[in-house]
């Protein structure tokens, strides 16, 4: 075990069957990886190296009720602790088309990682908890999404969690993920997820990451898009000491759309790292990124999108924004959004923006018997309603502003901003 992962000594490697050879590659890059540093290009902007200072444990926990947990009020809520599944809060019926498995009820769990260096990934698959293999069936139509809580509890706890979905081809359906803590501290979700989404499926997830301050949280989560179809995530990042989203988009079949949107609203000392890979193997594809932050106090976000298109991926439209507003001069914000083109007839552009709040806005506002932080307010939810606009489940929006009043104090009205 090389030196600075001495934090995972005293863990359980997984007792989940796993194929024999992601194992061994998942242990070998163990042996031979270290924690990413500041010197490490992915990582210039993201410490971790005090995850590796915490003595952590895999311990399973409970807890008696998740009605403060709940994203969406779903009869096809699934529940994991500490990334065990947890029956007795889970649903055991779900849709038509519609098959769900927890992984520690499966006879073997397959998957094809090569890791090549993700030292996470290989800690993820190394001491897996547990997690979820959902099957949305050929031409299935799925009305009501299925929700899948993950809940941190404890002290120094790490969760390995893995959710695999396969939404064949022809079908439609949404996923809501909802990311919470229960009384947990210096605690770590470890999250990574294996999506295929079939020939003119669409597909939709809508996450939600809401965990105490004082944890960890680094999730990755790696699609393959077949033929014709639509793949969209819409991330709203509320709370986390330390959040990082590494999404990576394998378009491998022409015809496909691919949006990727999601609000972060950061204070404290909150730091959310948000890292993007879309690749365009083939021609006559849409890609869409909308990354929108808002900073208070000594919060941090990165941004860091590269959109490739490859030499025969012709007539490619690929648009990549991040844009940022600052409501504290100790904020900051890390942005550099890429395009590496090889093909000559495409439509491609990125931007970043990151800057303060108008003066004159909030002066037009107050000249019209607003208050200064009600101005702000103003300001700040038509900011970032342009992404919660996105989410297409109206529970989810709503669940989104009630968590902003409660934890901001805004008190906004959706029907203003749609």
């Amino acid at each position: 075990m090389n030196n600075n992962l001495k934090f995972i000594t005293g863990l359980t490697p997984t007792k989940l069957s796993v194929n024999t050879a992601a194992q061994k590659n998942a242990s070998h890059v163990l042996d031979t990886t270290e924690l990413p540093t500041t010197r490490t290009e992915a990582w210039k902007y993201t410490r971790v190296a005090k995850i590796g200072k915490i003595d952590f444990k895999n311990e399973a926990s409970t807890v008696t009720s998740i009605d403060d947990k709940k994203v969406i009020d779903s009869p096809h809520t699934l529940v994991f602790v500490n990334g065990r599944f947890s029956k007795e809060l889970s649903a055991d019926t779900f849709p038509a088309g519609v098959s769900v498995k927890p992984l520690s009820t499966l006879d073997g769990i397959s998957t094809q990682e090569e890791f090549e260096g993700d030292i996470f990934g290989a800690l993820n698959l190394a001491y897996l908890n547990d997690g979820l293999h959902i099957t949305i069936e050929k031409k299935a139509v799925v009305e009501e999404p299925i929700q899948v809580i993950h809940i941190l509890k404890g002290e120094a706890q790490l969760s390995n969690f893995k959710v695999q979905i396969d939404a064949e081809d022809f079908s439609k359906a949404t996923v809501v993920q909802g990311f919470f803590s229960d009384d947990a501290s210096n605690s770590f979700v470890n999250y990574t997820s294996d999506i295929q989404v079939g020939v003119n499926t669409h597909f939709t997830i809508e996450k939600i990451q809401d965990e105490e301050a004082g944890n960890f949280h680094i999730g990755t989560d790696s699609v393959s898009q077949g033929k014709d179809s639509t793949f969209t995530i819409n991330t709203i990042t509320l709370n986390g000491s330390l959040v990082r989203n590494n999404l990576n988009i394998d378009v491998i079949g022409e015809n496909c759309t691919t949006n990727l949107n999601c609000g972060y609203l950061l204070k404290e000392k909150q730091h959310v790292d948000n890292h993007t890979v879309v690749d365009h193997r083939v021609p006559n594809c849409n890609s869409n990124e909308l990354y929108k932050g808002v900073m208070d106090e000594n919060s941090t976000a990165v941004f860091n999108g590269k959109v490739f298109v490859r030499q025969d991926a012709q007539k490619i439209n690929a648009f990549q924004s991040n844009r940022n507003v600052l409501l504290s001069d100790n904020a900051t914000v890390n942005s550099k959004p890429e395009l590496e083109i090889y093909a000559d007839d495409v439509k491609c552009s990125h931007g970043s923006t990151t800057g303060q709040l108008d003066d004159d806005a909030i002066y037009y506002l107050r000249a019209r018997g607003l208050s200064k932080s009600a101005a702000v307010q103003l300001l700040v939810s038509a900011f970032i309603a342009e992404v919660i606009a996105e989410v297409g489940n109206e529970d989810v929006k709503t669940y989104i502003y009630k968590r902003l009043n409660e934890r901001f104090g805004w008190d906004i009205n959706p029907e203003d901003f749609g």
